[in-house]
């Protein structure tokens, strides 16, 4: 019998436990987001939580809601399966954070009120940048969300036993009913103070299975990578470079593609840009990235001991087994660690760091609902379709109810998205953003000569290029992996497609801004430029 068969059959009497701290923690953070919604009033506190948090509130929250599922269950798989090219996405998403401290924090900060559409719609004209940006922030949020829905599946399929398709589906429904709770009661208030306990939650959870991997390999990193070698059943190629990128000539630009969308995808994403206005200041906003690469970093390092501790006790088949993108690799560790299958240790800790992970996606998942509901109505809505006609309390209004269209949304597309890596996913919402968003904001930002077609050109057609490719890649159709393993009608032979939409969406926003006819205001570029530098006229 299996260790997933096990941990589906053999700790019913541990079930209890496993429930009640499920049920504690969504009692308990939905106790939070009910106190933190009675204190939001208007428009401010819905989208920037009245921009009260300090930098080092700012930056647990921005971890909270940086590591994801991707983090926690899609790294620590990816590395048991994969050794050493699994952790390039830990290297990726921790090296990402270095271009949004640099680039985009504070000019971000000081430029914009609530969303990535004031900063472009400060220099341009409004309804058409509005109009792309909302689309683009939904977009982004949606492919991001799709990670989350995938790895709540996994999780509580594994931890509650629960089999079938059925089961998978009511999984992924209750993760979407409560993360639009979450949204429309609390706004940006509640799903801050979420984000900030599930950070803490999930730093000790992670710190608790690391000390006691290492301790069973006696602090002897070497000791842990070799038995991680031997058990992969894959030798010293485990611990090299090239066991899932390097093999062809197309898996090497694979590599390079996925390398690309996770350094520059962190600066468009629309749920953490959206964090840099919840603080007062722009040093604050500074002091809040600062704060989130260290915690992010220390994180980042203990998934070396999660994903190699993972390889070195559990044999791949059973991970592959209980899931076959790994997603639940993380968990099974912490049923072996604390005793093994049927044991009250390995129960208990399967049940609490389950709990966390499960926390993690509940946190995630809300802010993302909050960026991209947050978009549509203060961009589509109020802007574009009202013509800045309607009152805030319209504006709260359309916002929770395009939580609920969204979220809808997200579920629909999670059920087919069970099996995928939550991982790999989560890199494809770093292309798209990194496409979309990123030429955008830094043109708009940095260039005096950036026009409204530019900004068009730019965020449409890096959107549009980058979600075709993914639509006709392996990773939804062609291959045993894929979204739709049955049929197969992909013919972009990369997994992600940053190598070709983010310079793409760069050269677009270039050419569309120098073959078209329309004059760039450069007196309104020198007045952002001031801004966004100073502070001087900042909301």
């Amino acid at each position: 019998m299996t260790t997933f068969q096990l941990a589906a059959s053999g700790s019913g009497e541990h079930r209890v436990l496993t429930i009640s701290l499920f049920v504690a923690f969504v009692l308990a953070t939905l106790a939070i987001t009910v106190w933190a919604g009675r204190q939001s009033k208007g428009t401010e506190d819905f989208y920037a939580a009245g921009r009260q948090f300090s930098g080092f509130q700012n930056g647990l929250a921005i971890s909270g809601d940086y590591m994801s599922a991707a983090s926690f269950l899609g790294i620590a798989g990816a590395i048991a399966l994969y050794g050493y090219d699994g952790f390039l996405y830990s290297i990726g998403f921790l090296v990402a954070w270095l271009v949004a401290l640099l680039l985009v924090a504070e000019p971000l900060r000081n430029s914009g009120r609530f969303t990535m559409g004031d900063v472009l719609a400060y220099r341009m004209r409004q309804r058409p940048v509005r109009t792309a940006a909302g689309t683009s922030t939904i977009v982004v949020s949606i492919f991001y969300l799709l990670a989350q829905m995938a790895g709540a599946g996994a999780l509580v399929t594994l931890l509650l036993g629960i089999t079938g398709e059925v089961g998978n589906i009511l999984v992924v429904i209750l993760v979407g009913v409560v993360m639009i709770l979450y949204v429309s009661i609390g706004g940006m208030k509640g799903t801050t103070w979420v984000q900030m306990v599930k950070a803490v939650l999930l730093i000790a959870g992670t710190l608790l299975i690391t000390v006691l991997v290492m301790l069973k390999f006696g602090f002897n990193v070497s000791e842990l990578l070799g038995a991680a070698a031997e058990n992969s059943g894959k030798g010293s190629a485990f611990l090299e470079p090239g066991l899932k990128y390097g093999v062809t000539a197309m898996s090497k630009l694979d590599f390079i593609s996925l390398g690309v969308a996770l350094v520059l995808g962190t600066a468009g994403l629309p749920h953490i840009l959206i964090r840099f206005y919840t603080v007062p200041t722009a040093k604050a906003a500074r002091k809040s990235v600062n704060w989130a690469i260290g915690i992010i970093g220390g994180f980042y390092l203990m998934t070396i001991a999660l994903g190699f501790g993972a390889a070195a006790l559990i044999k791949p088949d059973t991970i592959i087994e209980s899931n076959p993108a790994g997603n639940t690799a993380a968990p099974l560790l912490a049923q072996e660690i604390g005793g093994g299958a049927g044991s009250a240790g390995g129960a208990v800790l399967l049940a609490v760091i389950s709990a966390v992970a499960f926390a993690t996606i509940l946190a995630v998942v809300a802010g993302l609902t909050l960026a991209s509901s947050s978009s549509f109505a203060h961009d589509l809505y109020v802007n574009v379709i009202r013509k800045g006609q309607a009152t805030e309390k319209e504006e709260v209004a359309a916002a929770r109810w395009a939580t609920v269209g969204i979220g809808a949304v997200a579920i629909a597309l999670g059920v087919f998205a069970r099996g995928l890596n939550v991982a790999g996913l989560v890199a494809l919402a770093f292309a798209v953003a990194a496409s979309a968003n990123l030429p955008t904001i830094l043109y708009s930002l940095f260039w005096k000569r950036f026009t409204t077609q530019g900004a068009l050109w730019s965020i449409y057609g890096g959107l549009f290029s980058s979600v075709i490719l993914v639509l006709f890649s392996p990773v939804v159709s062609g291959a045993p992996t894929s979204m739709f393993p049955s049929v197969d009608f992909h013919w972009f032979p990369l997994n992600n497609p940053g190598l070709i939409s983010i310079p793409l969406g760069f050269l677009l926003g270039w050419l569309g801004s120098v073959v078209g006819k329309e004059e760039p205001d450069t007196e309104k570029y020198a007045e952002l430029e001031v801004r966004s530098l100073t502070g001087a006229g900042s909301a």
